[in-house]
């Protein structure tokens, strides 16, 4: 055994003088490709600046870790609109911008209402773009779904949505990071109106006033039953207790970030545990 391998260690010895050059140029390219790998590694910036939970898991923003009274609605619109105009006049009476967070075929047929929500001066937010369960598609069709609605919206307005809410409330690691690869960031809600149940004006009411907290994100729907009745009601008692409302971008931070196990959007520096 001791003579068969100094044998073929003589070999290897033999064969390493005749290529010693190829040998060398192969190690310095693959070399030269790990350093260029890490340069693009440091240049090319991360498309999402949030850092995971705890667990692993990207988490969308349910809630941001905010002491400045500033809260943020939303309005989903996936069916209807004939109460979109009063929604906008109850908002605008009091100077209130706010997030709509539309569907493909909303916009395909409410052209006109999207004008009017952006030219009112409130966000459009991307709900999709046919309001699928988002968690049952793959990577390329969740991308379709987010760039079909976002040119759809661009076409109308001029700018391009950069928040994701995906339908339903549906979402997976791979909506989650494919959505922020493609420049959104997801966002769901910490307080439900739950108007979309019907309920009535008073339990709408009950739902947000005075469960509100700083950095809170409510969800309404734009053609719901009552909203045009409890949502007056809701946006004076939320002003009186000394809240300002802003559309979801502006309430989100900036810088990098990071979203604990509870969905709450913190300053990485915060010192919270991510």
């Amino acid at each position: 055994m001791r003579f068969r391998l100094q044998g073929m260690m003589r070999k290897f010895g033999f064969w390493l003088t005749r290529n010693v050059q190829p040998v060398t140029q192969t190690c310095l390219v693959l070399c030269l490709s790990l350093v260029t790998l890490a340069i693009i590694g440091l240049l090319v910036p991360n498309p999402s600046q949030t850092v995971f939970s705890e667990s692993g898991k990207p988490l969308p923003v349910y809630s941001v870790d905010r002491s400045d009274k500033k809260i943020a609605i939303s309005f989903d619109a996936a069916w209807g609109e004939e109460k979109t105009d009063e929604i906008l006049k109850i908002l605008e009476e009091r100077n209130i911008q706010t997030t709509f967070f539309l569907v493909g075929y909303w916009v395909d047929k409410y052209p006109a209402r999207v004008k009017q929500i952006f030219e009112a001066g409130h966000e459009i937010g991307n709900h999709s773009n046919t309001h699928p369960h988002m968690s049952e598609l793959n990577e390329a069709a969740i991308a379709q779904e987010l760039s079909a609605l976002s040119d759809k919206v661009t076409a109308i307005t001029g700018v391009r949505p950069t928040l994701f809410r995906p339908p339903y409330g549906d979402y997976d690691s791979e909506v989650v990071l494919t959505a922020r690869t493609n420049g959104y960031e997801v966002v769901q809600w910490s307080v439900d109106s739950l108007d979309w149940k019907n309920l009535g004006v008073q339990p709408m009411i009950d739902r947000v006033v005075g469960k509100v907290q700083d950095g809170d994100i409510i969800l309404f729907h734009n053609n719901s039953h009552y909203i045009t009745e409890a949502l007056p009601t809701i946006l004076d008692a939320l002003i009186a207790d000394g809240f300002t409302i802003v559309p979801v971008s502006e309430l989100l931070l900036e810088g990098d970030t990071l979203i604990d196990n509870a969905g709450v959007q913190r300053n990485a520096g915060s010192g919270a545990e991510a």
